[in-house]
């Protein structure tokens, strides 16, 4: 067969000459052996439905974090070179690739389409493609290396995109922006997608998703003094579609009366299997918008082992500790709880209930799924018996924080879990609603951080009667209600991969990824008196997990460098600034 020739950049090569949602052999042959033909395919809206099902595995999940731009942050005590600003360029990157190689995929199939003869039996998967161009032109190439080669067509040899220069950030926004607002009127709503469907992409979905677009690069270019007009439109933008989705009353929060303040806990470990007290399954569970869904025992499509069995245990920092507020709706350093330090247990009391639901409590027993599960979830002595030995902190540990969000409770094989990954949710739509509302008036109201923030701080803190969030309580107190809306977004949403893209957006990750990343406090505390050795300190006796000599985020490490090997094969792409 005809090669292509080696002067084709690699990326837009493997773009070129990817199959259809089949797969190939060989990525540089012109007509794969083991393509689906065309005389035999994309005939009916039933081919183009099972073209689209592809689409599907280029959402985030527990596999698939979608490069990167999106590792580490400064809640957890993840020493990865991204959050740390050690990364260096690399001559070839597979995240790249494999985006160029999904939106040729996606190209085919709208490609397809526009010859079919019947154009409204098609719509939904056509929006639905839409939806993941957009998809992964943001959550894997934008957020990442910022504007991009924008590829609207199937290519070929001749096309002028193969030694193209980059689109403009601009450029490349307004087109993810055009793909999502273009699949929206065509996509169902959520409650008219039937049973055998569920889990497809909706009306309400690509709204969510827009409106975190739409949020990130208005606040992107906010703090990077952009054009007010240009940022402005866009916080708008994100404000009207997440006020759609919340107006839609498509979803609601997942707080079940008979899990109380626990529903959140088993809302991330929700099987159709018995995983929680109550025997509550994934049919309650109406927060999702879109999810990345699994089955136990589908070995087929398993939960990675670092993800379900690491997750009890897995480190976090002494930020993510302090940043939940106490029972009084007050952070630390302004309660009048009488938050200490002093013993292992104490600055988990009084506190935020998400803190002893995500965050593991020195001396508290724990259960985990292949290992020491719950029997009944009845707390009996059997029960108790087979649960993990007492926590101890300090065991295997760099910071004595630990989180357990991931782990299952259940007797399940590790990677046989059957809980969903969260691709968008209506709580972070809440968030997003609140922060870009801020962003662009300055200010909030009482009734919009009723119908939206405050509703996910109340979720699991009905026990404690946590105060709400209003102007009135933020002046009392001298709250920021910008640091505080970005609190919440921190605390509820800290083991979903976003808050990378946060600080990046807000432009503080270089202040934040470059200060030390501490533990505990060790001196003067039970750590010091129970533990004879202690671990690298800090001059106020806090545990240093990682010091400042370690951490080198600047300006550059906003973006990713682009690999050298696509340079090198087409000089019009250009570094990004910094890495050249």
């Amino acid at each position: 067969m005809k090669k292509i020739s080696k002067y084709i950049p690699l990326v837009l090569a493997g773009y070129l000459f990817s199959t259809t949602p089949y797969g190939c052999k060989s990525a540089l042959d012109l007509q794969p052996k083991d393509a689906v033909q065309d005389t035999n395919f994309y005939r009916k809206p039933n081919d183009f439905k099972l073209a689209a099902n592809t689409f599907y595995n280029y959402l985030r999940s527990f596999s698939n974090g979608n490069g990167d731009g999106h590792a580490g942050s400064d809640l957890t005590a993840d020493r990865g070179a991204i959050a740390r600003g050690t990364n260096t360029i690399v001559s070839n990157d597979i995240n790249y690739n494999d985006a160029y190689k999904w939106i040729r995929n996606i190209n085919y199939l709208l490609a397809k389409a526009n010859g079919y003869p019947n154009p409204a039996e098609l719509k939904q998967y056509v929006a639905e493609a839409k939806f993941f161009r957009a998809y992964v032109y943001f959550d894997k190439l934008f957020t990442s290396y910022g504007g991009v080669v924008l590829v609207k067509d199937v290519l070929t040899t001749a096309s002028p995109e193969l030694t193209a220069a980059r689109n403009t950030r601009e450029e490349t926004i307004d087109f993810i922006i055009s793909d999502l607002e273009a699949a929206i009127p065509d996509l169902p709503l959520e409650g008219s997608i039937g049973d055998a469907d569920k889990g497809r992409i909706s009306k309400q979905a690509a709204q969510a998703f827009l409106g975190r677009v739409c949020l990130y690069e208005g606040t992107w270019q906010k703090y990077r003094n952009g054009d007010a007009g240009r940022y402005n439109a866009l916080l708008s933008k994100s404000i009207a579609n997440s006020d759609a989705v919340i107006s839609s009353a498509q979803f609601s929060l997942f707080k079940p009366a008979v899990l109380g303040d626990s529903a959140l806990k088993y809302l991330f470990i929700l099987e159709n299997q018995k995983s929680n007290p109550a025997g509550v399954t994934k049919a309650l569970n109406n927060e999702y918008i879109l999810a990345v869904r699994y089955e136990s025992n589908n070995l087929l499509k398993t939960i990675p082992n670092q993800i379900s069995f690491g997750a009890l245990g897995a480190d976090m920092s002494r930020k993510m500790a302090d940043m939940y507020l106490c029972s009084d709706g007050l952070p630390i350093n302004k309660t009048a709880t009488g938050f200490s330090r002093a013993k292992m247990t104490s600055e988990y009391e009084h506190r935020d209930n998400r803190m002893r639901y995500f965050m593991m409590i020195p001396g508290y027993l724990y259960w985990q799924n292949a290992t020491n599960w719950h029997i009944n979830w009845d707390w009996s002595a059997a029960d108790v018996a087979n649960a993990r030995p007492k926590f101890d902190p300090w065991t295997n540990d760099i910071t004595a924080y630990s989180n357990q969000q991931w782990a299952a409770e259940r007797k399940v094989p590790n990677s046989q879990e059957g809980y969903d990954y969260p691709v968008l949710r209506l709580a972070e739509v809440y968030l997003n609603y609140a922060e870009a509302l801020y962003e662009r008036n300055g200010m909030i109201s009482d009734a919009d951080l009723d119908r939206s923030l405050n509703l996910v701080r109340l979720r699991v803190n009905g026990s404690i009667n946590m105060p709400k969030l209003s102007n009135s309580f933020a002046a009392l107190h001298g709250l920021d209600m910008k640091e505080e809306i970005r609190r919440e977004r921190a605390v509820e949403l800290q083991g979903e991969g976003q808050r990378m893209d946060d600080l990046k957006r807000w432009h503080i990750a270089h202040i934040e990824l470059t200060k030390p990343l501490l533990g505990v406090r060790w001196a003067g505390t039970e750590f010091a008196a129970k533990y004879p050795k202690a671990p690298a300190l800090t001059a106020d006796g806090d545990v240093l997990a990682d010091p400042v000599s370690e951490r080198k985020f600047t300006e550059k490490n906003y973006l990713i460098p682009i690999p050298t090997n696509q340079i090198q094969l087409n000089p019009q792409l250009k570094q990004n600034p910094g890495w050249e």
